[in-house]
């Protein structure tokens, strides 16, 4: 007979299937605090929304930042939760905690805001503290530690490359007088994602190693679904990857289409030889990670 997964573990398994916001753990703490507080074990729809958004205010207060916490809450949730043994349907939007939940509530509600905590440093690393501007100050007046950073969380998670290495471009544009936009968020990150400018560029954002000419031809032909084919032709789409060899660059290059690796984007960080523009940079990263991941309860 196997064992049962132990609350803890669960939650563990939730967080690891967190993905743009810590919700469904959110909700499980918020659950467990109400059951420790009142005894209530039966919840409507209603309570549970009004438990979250007040976890998510508690939550929020503890981290000192809301990044990558608060979603926005919508009834389907209850139900998801009976995926982790959380809740059991009783009715229409009516639903019961369970155990291990409700036996381990006490020994719950002291664990997880830590483990919670530690979870987004581990996703996100430094970028929840790049809100303070004494922070930011800090870490732009090393050099060698400035870049030690970027190297270090460029290549953690899909959206830590292409937020970092918008920020990097950005600021190394701005020198030139050019513009460069992030309107779309990083929620597909197998599609990639598009950065424009205001000299008829398009970035394409992709955390790929191409090293074969197969590879290079499905960019390509997710490029032409993606842009007409007088912009591909004109040579004004630029791909930004992880690494590509250097045979399969000049493949591409005789497509018309320019590549970007991470190294490179890394080479132009080390420009940056003013504290103001390694500033500009976190504060970059710190915006858009909070316009992806900040919280949406209010």
């Amino acid at each position: 007979m196997t064992t049962p997964p132990t609350s803890q573990a669960e939650i563990d398994r939730m967080l690891g299937n967190s993905k743009t916001k810590v919700l469904v753990p959110v909700i499980t703490y918020a659950l467990v605090r109400e059951h420790l507080l009142s005894g209530q074990t039966d919840f409507c729809d209603a309570d549970i929304r009004k438990a979250y958004e007040a976890a998510v205010k508690d939550l929020t207060a503890f981290l000192g930042h809301d990044v990558h916490i608060g979603a926005k809450y919508y009834d389907a949730y209850g139900a998801r939760m009976s995926r982790y043994g959380v809740l059991e349907p009783i009715g229409h939007l009516q639903y019961r905690l369970l155990s291990p939940y409700t036996s381990d509530a006490l020994v719950l509600t002291q664990w997880m805001p830590d483990r919670i905590r530690k979870h987004i440093e581990r996703r996100l690393g430094i970028v929840p503290l790049l809100h303070e501007p004494a922070v930011r100050l800090s870490l732009s007046q090393d050099e060698a530690g400035f870049l030690r950073l970027i190297a270090e969380q460029i290549s953690k998670t899909p959206s830590n490359f292409e937020i970092f290495s918008f920020a990097v471009l950005k600021v190394h544009l701005e020198k030139f007088a050019c513009k460069i936009f992030r309107d779309t968020r990083t929620s597909a990150h197998d599609k990639g994602v598009d950065l424009s400018t205001n000299f008829g560029v398009i970035y394409q954002v992709k955390r790929l190693s191409v090293r074969t000419e197969g590879q290079a031809n499905r960019i390509y032909d997710e490029l032409a679904l993606n842009f007409d084919k007088e912009r591909l032709e004109a040579g004004n789409v630029v791909l930004v990857i992880d690494d590509i060899t250097k045979e399969i660059r000049q493949y591409l290059i005789d497509m018309k289409v320019q590549s970007i690796s991470k190294a490179e984007v890394l080479k132009l960080a080390t420009v940056f030889s003013e504290p103001e523009d390694r500033q500009r940079v976190l504060r970059i990263v710190y915006d858009e990670f909070r316009r992806e991941y900040s919280s949406r309860v209010k």
